[in-house]
């Protein structure tokens, strides 16, 4: 579990690694070939993963190279929507970022199907077909409201955003969230496998997590354009947390395991929406590459260390895995990062709880 753990680990690292240079790069070369180059990294990374025979091919291809070229995909894909919308910015980033989950839901099957039938290698191979056609639609229809702002190089380094407390408070959340977010996704179908749970929730498990989480997304950001956005992301990213620990912590059966894995989903999603939500709020629209690029680089070090984290706390004892020990890991951070949110809305609107912030 340890060592193949680190290959989506390092996917989930350089997924984000272009973050603090983005704004440069996107100067420099712009939203289409930020993606072109997205097409060709994805792509090759999944081919040449389908010829890999060693755990360290796979983290080079599938980890590095796929991880670097989603990175290249994901910043021009959430930047874009968050410019051109102000009143309805919540559904617009909800809309954009729950097409994760409309992929989560339909790959798993499609991989599961091929790889019943002509093999994980193919199933690899398909998958970077898709790949291939999706983000090069995306290449040819992406594009930001206004021309990014000029960069030199001695510049691409922007620490700007750090000067504003809400910004730092959101890094934060980004940074602690992410050590415990990918914990669900990760081992939630191997626990209903310890519980000896039939074989088809484990399986589905994951698909379930990214359909409900589609709906988490676009509806905390439809809800956040009347409530609130720092209230909505208050609420969400806590009770992400609070789910961890009321319902999985003491889980032992399905009906138990699919309670959480909805509301896992629903406010799970709400999380990935509302922070870049709150984010333009924050920052003012001038300066959302530079802080879309930091705040989404705070995910790296959780990512690239989160999952092995929950592997060794788990262990390697097939007989006793000690899944409680990463629920906890996972739902205390969680809770603390609510905490964080919650001091965002306060300096944005006090500490009435009825107040639109």
């Amino acid at each position: 579990m340890s060592a193949l753990s680190w290959i989506g680990s390092l996917w989930l690292a350089m997924a984000v690694v272009l973050g603090p240079i983005y704004g440069y790069v996107a100067y420099k070369i712009g939203y289409r070939w930020i993606l072109i180059s997205a097409v060709i990294c994805n792509t090759l990374a999944l081919m040449m993963a389908s010829i890999s025979h060693e755990i360290w091919q796979l983290m080079l291809t599938q980890g590095f190279l796929a991880g670097f070229g989603a990175s290249l995909a994901w910043f021009p894909c959430i930047s874009a929507p968050q410019q051109y919308f102000s009143k309805r910015r919540g559904m617009a980033v909800g809309i954009a970022i729950s097409g994760s989950g409309f992929g989560g839901l339909v790959m798993s099957n499609i991989v599961e199907a091929i790889n019943k039938t002509l093999g994980i290698r193919w199933s690899l191979r398909v998958v970077g077909f898709i790949n291939l056609v999706l983000i090069s639609f995306a290449a040819c229809v992406v594009r930001p409201l206004n021309p990014p702002p000029p960069c030199k190089f001695s510049q691409s380094l922007n620490l700007k955003p750090f000067r504003n407390v809400q910004f730092c408070l959101l890094f934060a959340v980004q940074f602690i969230g992410n050590f415990a977010f990918n914990v669900p996704s990760s081992y939630l179908p191997s626990y209903a496998s310890y519980l000896q749970l039939d074989t088809w929730i484990g399986s589905n498990l994951s698909a379930i997590l990214s359909g409900l989480m589609i709906v988490g997304k676009i509806g905390s950001g439809a809800v956040s354009d009347y409530i609130g956005r720092a209230n909505m992301c208050t609420i969400c990213v806590s009770m992400t947390g609070v789910m961890c620990l009321a319902l999985w912590l003491p889980a032992t059966n399905a009906a138990a395991i699919w309670a959480f894995a909805a509301t896992f989903g629903l406010f799970g999603g709400g999380y990935m929406v509302m922070i870049p939500a709150v984010l333009v709020q924050c920052v003012g629209i001038e300066d959302v590459e530079a802080s879309n690029g930091l705040l989404f680089f705070a995910w790296f070090f959780g990512g690239l260390f989160g999952s092995p984290i929950c592997a060794a706390l788990i262990g390697n004892d097939v007989d006793n895995p000690k899944y409680s020990d990463a629920i906890i890991f996972g739902g205390v951070l969680m809770v603390f990062a609510g905490c964080l949110c919650w001091a965002v809305r306060v300096l944005r609107a006090g500490w009435n709880p009825f107040i639109k912030a």
